[in-house]
């Protein structure tokens, strides 16, 4: 049985009881009177009120309970741990500052010795809340860095970001893209990903959706997935955890990654164009895959000389084309003659596009 129909029972027992109660009292005053022409007598009057509040239990005690408590969840789902803790502590403050006051606002004359203690409750709390709200990430920052100072002595204790503790405790939040795509495997054995892999299951079982799709490349992708996973968790220096944590109240898997991510403070390593705009949208670090390739291309400037294997002609006349072990493309002047035959190129353009970078080059000893 779901809550909601445990809910609307006990809901319609208890308003069932209150009904009757009101009714027997109800018809007790209204038959005081021995000479009033009443239509319903006591047991009458018990039974109809108490039959109308069962029927208000079982329809509306869900809107009273659950309903409320679920949009309270789903709201603080949405909220990270460290606004909630910030809340918290302002709230503290503000009725701690509420409460030292309380008395000297009680000397006031009347009536506002009676009233200002409770504004003050109301306003001191609100401030409070307000400014460790705005102000959170400083003083969580603050309380950091003298966290870091009283165990700068101790042996083992944590020095910043680039002590190994910190690495450890660092989680990466994989999305089902950068999964599929295989290139995570490989990026992590060399060890530039510090921290540890986390697969929320709501991911998982899109990337099982997409290996049981019925359309054969959707399905390769899936179970391709598959295989970059269980290559992930037999590497012994590569910790990769398999989590049920969830985002109540929202279905698409790339805003529950952003709510999760905002939650644990993690970043999100995606080659998802739409994700990386909407996380860093919302203040969640992005670990970009294709940033990170275009990032380690060689850097080429004009004059340098380099090898290439001319595979296929230009688009232009006597052009050749090759490319560099990264991919990018070397567009070779006067290099039709030269098809599937390595020589030496002469940089003389590097050009950055929107699809990546290009190289023109000529042969080293054409005039």
């Amino acid at each position: 049985m779901s809550t909601d129909f445990i809910v609307r029972l006990i809901g319609m027992v208890v308003f069932c009881i209150f009904g009757v109660i009101l009714g027997t009292n109800l018809g007790t005053m209204a038959n005081s009177n021995p000479n009033a022409e009443i239509p319903l007598n006591i047991e009458q009057y018990a039974f109809t009120v108490g039959l109308v509040g069962a029927l208000f239990g079982l329809i509306l005690t869900p809107f009273l309970t659950t309903r409320p408590m679920r949009s309270i969840r789903a709201l603080l789902t949405r909220i990270s741990a460290q606004s909630l803790l910030a809340s918290f502590a302002g709230l503290t403050t503000g009725l701690l500052i509420a409460a030292l006051l309380a008395f000297p606002l009680s000397l006031l004359p009347k009536p506002f010795g009676s009233i200002m203690p409770f504004v003050g409750v109301i306003v001191f709390s609100y401030l409070g809340i307000s400014v460790f709200l705005m102000r959170q990430t400083d003083i969580f920052n603050m309380l950091g860095s003298f966290g870091q100072r009283a165990n700068a002595g101790l042996p083992g204790s944590p020095v910043g970001e680039n002590s190994p503790n910190w690495a450890e405790s660092r989680t990466i939040l994989l999305d089902t893209s950068v999964i599929i795509d295989g290139r995570i495997s490989d990026i992590a054995r060399t060890g530039f990903l510090p921290g540890s892999l986390l697969i929320p299951r709501f991911v998982l079982i899109e990337l099982q959706y997409i290996a049981d799709s019925p359309d054969s490349l959707r399905r390769q992708r899936g179970r391709r997935g598959m295989e970059v996973l269980a290559q992930l968790q037999k590497e012994p220096n590569i910790p990769v955890r398999i989590s049920d944590i969830d985002v109540e109240g929202v279905r698409e898997v790339d805003d529950k990654l952003v709510i999760l991510a905002r939650q644990l403070r993690s970043p999100i390593l995606t080659n998802d164009y739409n994700l990386n705009r909407i996380a860093e949208l919302q203040g969640v670090t992005v670990l970009n895959i294709n940033e990170l390739a275009n990032a380690v291309k060689a850097v080429l400037l004009p004059g340098e000389i380099m090898n290439v294997r001319v595979i296929q002609e230009g688009k232009e006349s006597n052009q050749g084309v090759g490319y560099m072990e990264d991919g990018t493309m070397v567009v070779v002047e006067n290099g039709r003659d030269y098809l599937d035959k390595e020589i030496k190129v002469v940089v003389t353009k590097v050009l950055q596009t929107a699809a990546g970078k290009m190289i023109f080059g000529r042969p080293e000893y054409d005039d």
